[in-house]
């Protein structure tokens, strides 16, 4: 099992980040695709029609955002902590996802890389 960590700087503030993170409407004009999305602990949640599915175990309003993500059948699901930091452009977002399977991580990590990193730079660009 591997993680993966990224710092995304964006040119919003942190609550604003979070807003985008976190109401279905936003999630669904960054990704592009269907989501099913509630700002609550213990929801599931769907990304791209269901290419990514989960389930949300904590929310910190401008501040963090932690989340179960599974991945097949295995057992143990893979986790995802996203805090927001304020800097000077706006917001440093940190993504740090544990128990990726290592036959999945490159294919998965430039998934993240190209749909849901891109698409928020993106949604946010300036």
């Amino acid at each position: 099992m591997m993680t993966y960590k990224k710092y995304l700087p964006l040119p919003v503030t942190p609550g604003e980040v979070y807003l985008a993170l976190t109401k279905d409407i936003s999630i669904r004009l960054w990704t592009g695709a269907a989501v099913e999305f509630t700002e609550q602990a213990g929801t599931e949640f769907s990304y791209w029609d269901g290419d990514i599915v989960g389930k949300n175990l904590e929310f910190e309003y401008g501040k963090k955002i932690v989340q179960e993500w599974y991945f097949g059948e295995r057992d143990a699901p893979s986790i995802v902590t996203i805090k927001l930091h304020p800097d000077k452009k706006g917001t440093s977002m940190e993504f740090v996802q544990t128990n990726i399977p290592e036959e999945d991580f490159t294919e998965f990590t430039s998934g993240l890389e190209e749909n849901y990193f891109n698409g928020l730079v993106d949604f946010f660009g300036e």
